[in-house]
């Protein structure tokens, strides 16, 4: 039983909270004013752990007929056998109670708001069979970390929340369109759809710089309405831009090599670098 849980852990990417869960801290540190409870705290990250692992094994259990096909996935847990389906409906039923219980330990707006969450997160994985834009759906499901941790110290949804939860949809368009870039070939054999599949690789990369530019903006206009936010945050933002750039000098549309780079080093630097600036700023100045 340890070997497949262990199996499934590695399947669904546990690591890969570092993208969703400093935007959930950074949240609490600019709903509180600067340090939040410790309680609530660990109750975010509790919620987090369970929704994103609800999120991934739903995705892995539907999306198995595919990756078995793809070279990409047909290594992962189900589609290699290492793991049945029962087990990984069990995992995703044990993960969905988890982050509903952490939900109702934090007030009950986020408890009532917790089945929706789990709708949009599950609903993101079905997206690619009937829409190009599921890189939408995904920023929204990910959106859902600063707007449900700004609810689990407020008990509200404000317009800071949501401007942060804007910020971070168009992050997740932009660098999912440029992980969907290695996928093209394959998503128009199996009839799946994406932003790379119907525009074109050259297309979708203007589209994901875009996507970026976006983000830079709401998140300087982030500084309007929240006090606590200066010149420290301003500076973590330029930051941001520039780490963005980079990323995008890392993908041409005849060299996709380094897309694993642009995806995984340089936007975990990015969420965690952001958190790091806006806790400073929220309780050192």
């Amino acid at each position: 039983m340890l070997a497949k849980l262990s199996a499934i852990f590695a399947d669904i990417k546990f690591q890969h909270t570092v993208f969703a869960l400093p935007f959930a801290v950074m949240s609490a540190f600019i709903a509180a004013g600067g340090m939040p409870e410790a309680e609530k705290m660990m109750w975010i990250v509790v919620c987090m752990v369970g929704a994103r692992s609800a999120a991934m094994a739903f995705n892995r259990i539907v999306d198995a007929r595919f990756d078995v096909n793809n070279p990409r996935t047909q290594n992962r847990a189900l589609p290699s056998g290492r793991v049945d389906m029962k087990n990984y409906w069990l995992f995703l039923i044990a993960s969905s109670a988890l982050f509903v219980f952490a939900a109702g330990m934090l007030n009950n707006l986020a408890l009532y708001l917790s089945p929706v969450a789990l709708v949009i997160v599950f609903f993101y994985s079905l997206t690619k069979r009937f829409t190009a834009y599921s890189h939408f759906w995904l920023g929204l499901a990910i959106s859902i970390a600063p707007v449900g941790a700004w609810v689990a110290i407020r008990e509200e949804i404000s317009f800071v929340s949501l401007l942060l939860g804007a910020a971070v949809v168009f992050w997740l368009i932009g660098f999912d369109i440029l992980y969907s870039c290695m996928d093209v070939a394959f998503d128009r054999e199996s009839n799946l759809n994406s932003i790379p599949q119907k525009f074109g690789v050259e297309n979708a990369l203007r589209i994901a710089f875009a996507s970026h530019g976006l983000m830079i903006v709401l998140l300087f206009a982030l500084l309007q309405p929240v006090n606590e936010l200066g010149i420290l945050y301003g500076a973590g933002v330029v930051i941001v831009a520039g780490l963005l750039i980079y990323e995008h000098s890392l993908v041409r549309p005849d060299d996709l090599s380094k897309i694993n780079m642009a995806f995984f080093n340089v936007n975990g630097i990015i969420s965690v670098g952001l958190m790091v600036f806006i806790i400073v700023d929220c309780t050192w100045f």
